[in-house]
């Protein structure tokens, strides 16, 4: 997958997966998200964002072990955890990164104790993430990466009030909102817990920027 200085293993990891080239999002947002910026990325259903996350964690965090979580990673639902469990298994295979999924139906003492022995991706449910913050109190003084995948259905479902409570929790971290269409609740989370966030709109094939001291988007020239 030709990306500008990717990590080579997981690119090696790629290949043999068959994603030998990066789609146009991957192509895209790839340095931006390197970068350490805050992003807001707008692209359709199918489109690989999920697999353009996992690439992107792996990439920023590979060749490096901790005890605390460095990436959280919020999904929609069980399936979604699981999904990104297989992907972060098939592509960070050469990484070394500890990667660990919860969700609602999961077994919380179990999860808790599991954590607490070291891990270096969190991906959970917003209810699930939510309940073992508030109850166990994670260190969250080395995360890299916060980032909601499709978040769309998940603020549908109110579930921001549990999402900025983390948010606030964590004093510097990227932030990265991944989703379908830039709705008014997008609009509200974003501009309470992002700095200057770029905006990818990948059905305009174009790249913009969110001023984060107006409600309106302004498109770069």
């Amino acid at each position: 997958m030709k990306l500008k200085k990717i990590n080579e293993k997981l690119q090696d990891a790629l290949i043999e997966n068959g994603l030998t080239e990066a789609n146009i999002l991957q192509q895209e947002t790839f340095s931006t998200i390197k970068s350490g910026a805050d992003c807001i990325i707008l692209s359709p259903a199918g489109s690989g964002k999920t697999t353009t996350i996992v690439l992107n964690v792996i990439q920023q965090l590979s060749g490096h072990t901790e005890e605390s979580p460095r990436a959280l990673i919020f999904v929609e639902d069980k399936a979604k955890v699981l999904e990104m469990e297989a992907l972060f298994e098939k592509y960070g295979k050469y990484s070394k990164l500890e990667v660990y999924g919860v969700h609602d139906k999961g077994d919380t003492d179990y999860d808790k104790n599991y954590i607490s022995t070291g891990i270096d991706v969190l991906i959970g449910t917003p209810n699930k993430l939510s309940d073992m913050f508030t109850t166990a109190g994670y260190n969250v003084n080395r995360l890299k990466m916060f980032i909601i995948d499709d978040a769309d259905p998940m603020l549908k479902l109110r579930h921001e009030t549990k999402i900025m409570r983390i948010s606030n929790s964590i004093t510097k971290t990227q932030r990265i909102i991944f989703a379908e269409n830039l709705t008014e609740r997008i609009e509200i989370l974003a501009d309470k817990m992002m700095l200057e966030p770029y905006l990818f709109d990948m059905d305009e094939e174009g790249e913009e920027e969110l001023d984060e001291e107006d409600d309106d988007i302004q498109e770069e020239e």
